[in-house]
């Protein structure tokens, strides 16, 4: 759900952005559940919670609905009564990913940061450090998306199109000196969201086994968007 704001707290467009994309989160194409709008997406995320241990330890082809029920400590017919298949899971899983990154985000206070450039690392920084603790989840998604069928897979593109590479899209078309337009922003977004999903999906040999290392390789990656983008950081590292 979308963070409450002050009440005489102006709306930033970035802050726009995020409450937009947690609006676009938040719609719901699956049928089953609850008239209750609030139970039903309470009750969706806890079977996503607790159905996420078993899916990781036993992959998405082996795992069945009744062991999903059981770690969900529901009877069968409870948990059809939110979902229609296993495939609805997965295409939850999608969806409580992004409503948790753009929720940390918004508790990190990345939108009260006025210069575009700050904002852009800070942004870059809350997220790489987030996705590395969420690796799990991300390697779960991107190997066993492919059991999606056609229209979840739709619905899942066009929500990370969106609400992902989106974001970079509006944090790139703020900062005024960047020369990058039309296909080559287009291109930008895209890569800069790419390269966030790098130490979940390819950091498991970078031996980073403390908080330092992380650290250490965040800010590696976060110069190398920079350059690559032909931005100047600034006097300051963007920390908050």
């Amino acid at each position: 759900m979308p963070r409450r704001r002050g009440a005489f707290r102006p709306m930033t467009s970035t802050q726009r952005q995020l409450d937009e994309m947690q609006q676009r989160v938040a719609e719901d194409s699956l049928q089953a559940g609850s008239s209750d709008r609030e139970l039903t997406e309470m009750k969706r995320r806890l079977i996503v919670e607790r159905a996420a241990g078993v899916l990781y330890e036993k992959g998405y082809g082996r795992t069945s609905i009744r062991d999903i029920a059981a770690a969900c400590g529901m009877s069968m017919g409870q948990l059809y009564h939110y979902i229609s298949s296993k495939d609805d899971i997965l295409y939850l899983m999608h969806r409580h990913s992004q409503e948790m990154w753009h929720q940390h985000l918004s508790e990190a206070g990345f939108d009260q940061i006025t210069d575009p450039v700050a904002r852009l690392e800070h942004g870059l920084r809350i997220t790489i450090r987030y996705l590395s603790e969420q690796r799990d989840l991300y390697q779960f998604i991107f190997t066993e998306s492919k059991y999606l069928d056609r229209e979840h897979l739709e619905e899942v593109l066009e929500m990370d199109d969106q609400n992902v590479v989106g974001f970079y899209r509006h944090l790139l078309s703020l900062i005024p000196d960047t020369r990058l337009r039309g296909r080559e922003a287009e291109l930008a977004a895209n890569l800069v969201s790419f390269i966030c999903m790098f130490l979940p999906l390819r950091g498991w040999n970078l031996k980073l086994t403390d908080s330092t290392a992380v650290d250490e390789a965040v800010d590696f990656l976060v110069r190398f968007i920079f350059r690559g983008l032909g931005l100047d950081r600034g006097p300051t590292n963007g920390e908050a």
